[in-house]
């Protein structure tokens, strides 16, 4: 497989002269043309169009110097069919770009082509494959987004999390993945799941590529430096540590001993109760604002659907608005007992995912250690540089305090830089 590119590197060789958009831009067609075939990270794609925008004077001198960006198909966009893994969507042209399209666009992206997404990015897999290891899962539901990056086809993507769907793909793929605070990056031309907790996130090769797209989207400073104090790590498995398999626990001991051995302050934290608690107020609140969202798709194509989520919509049906709002509420008082705990700590280290990723296509995998994290707001990032038992990546997760997105990034250098090292 083609070496991933670094998004960072690419813009300031772009922006030192070193490298034009165009230069840029054929590399990620030959990579595309290598593998696109195989991988099915694409659901929509225009290689000559991606070449043509890319020799558009100016593009240099952007924040995004010219690079191809690729948009996960649950995002609107004017250019490129928006299908969101659905036949019901099938060919359907939005006449307004999402936001985080358009702050693309702005910012000197170019937008190469639509990513795979599973149905309505849910659970239903899609036809991307892993390409680490093609006969296994690329994970869900930002499947396209993920492997596109796993495969060197393009140095940023776009992707979303409700439950676990940044983290996961990235974990599965290896490639960092990262989910925002919640609200950081606006969700407005997103087709919604669950409106309190859908989140766009960004795919990367490593954290200092995602730092850079980041910044570049939102003209915050996300600028990394290597003068940090040493950062105060909680390591917490959490109440769903039995669902992590052996090579999992190993890769995130491996993780934590990494930090430690590289100046890090690493404590073992048991979760306070209100927080654990709200790992279950998630799935009531996905599933009532998901009934909600879907009312009309299932009031009215109901055959349409794939059974997956059929059957998860009819389930849904069931939550009364007492479960929705007592769920609300232990979510709010886990969020605060949560943000507590960042008075002792700067981030918190946990698994990203159960195991490798599985064998088969039949399932993207579990949530389990990401829903929370989703209900919380917090920043999250997948770091890369373990592997599993056979030898497919596995990544381990940083959880970060609300809005402190940055001080996230700059500790996940440390431990990416750290896990290198070890």
């Amino acid at each position: 497989m083609t070496e991933m590119l670094s998004a960072a590197a690419l813009a300031q060789a772009v922006h030192a002269g070193r490298l034009s958009p165009v230069d840029v831009a054929e590399r990620c067609a030959e990579a595309i043309r290598a593998h696109e075939d195989e991988v099915r990270a694409f659901a929509s794609l225009d290689l000559p169009g991606l070449l043509a925008d890319a020799a558009r004077p100016g593009l240099a001198a952007t924040p995004l110097a010219g690079l191809p960006v690729g948009v996960k198909d649950i995002l609107d966009t004017v250019d490129f069919p928006t299908e969101r893994g659905s036949k019901l969507f099938a060919g359907y042209r939005p006449t307004t770009d999402a936001a985080i399209v358009r702050m693309a666009a702005r910012a000197g992206g170019i937008i190469a082509g639509k990513l795979v997404t599973t149905e309505f990015a849910f659970m239903q897999p899609s036809v991307t494959r892993n390409p680490r290891r093609l006969t296994h899962t690329p994970g869900g539901s930002s499947a396209g987004s993920a492997a596109a990056v796993a495969a060197g086809m393009l140095p940023v993507t776009l992707g979303t999390q409700t439950g676990g769907s940044i983290i996961r793909p990235a974990a599965f793929c290896g490639v960092t993945g990262y989910k925002p605070s919640f609200k950081l990056l606006p969700v407005l031309g997103l087709k919604p799941f669950s409106w309190s907790l859908d989140t766009i996130g960004l795919f990367g090769a490593h954290v200092a590529d995602v730092a850079f797209a980041a910044g570049a989207l939102t003209g915050r400073d996300f600028a990394l430096t290597d003068d940090m104090p040493a950062p105060r790590i909680a390591v917490v498995k959490t109440a769903r540590a039995h669902l992590a398999a052996t090579d999992a626990q190993a890769a995130l001991d491996a993780a934590a001993r990494a930090a430690e051995k590289a100046g890090a302050s690493v404590t073992t934290l048991d979760l306070p109760e209100a927080v654990e608690a709200a790992d279950e107020a998630h799935g009531v609140v996905q599933g009532y604002e998901a009934s909600l969202a879907f009312a009309d798709e299932w009031d009215r194509h109901r055959a349409a659907l794939s059974t997956t989520l059929a059957t998860y919509l009819e389930g849904a049906a069931a939550l009364t608005p007492e479960r929705y709002d007592a769920a609300r509420r232990t979510a709010r008082r886990g969020r605060h007992a949560l943000a507590d705990l960042y008075t002792d700590y700067d981030a918190l280290l946990t698994f990203s995912v159960a195991g490798e990723a599985p064998e088969g296509h039949s399932s993207t995998g579990s949530p389990a250690f990401n829903r929370l994290w989703t209900l919380t707001g917090s920043p999250c990032l997948n770091i890369t540089g373990l592997t599993g038992a056979t030898g497919l990546p596995l990544g381990v997760q940083l959880v970060g305090r609300f809005g402190r997105d940055r001080e996230l990034m700059q500790i996940g250098r440390f431990l990416e830089r750290a896990i290198c090292a070890a």
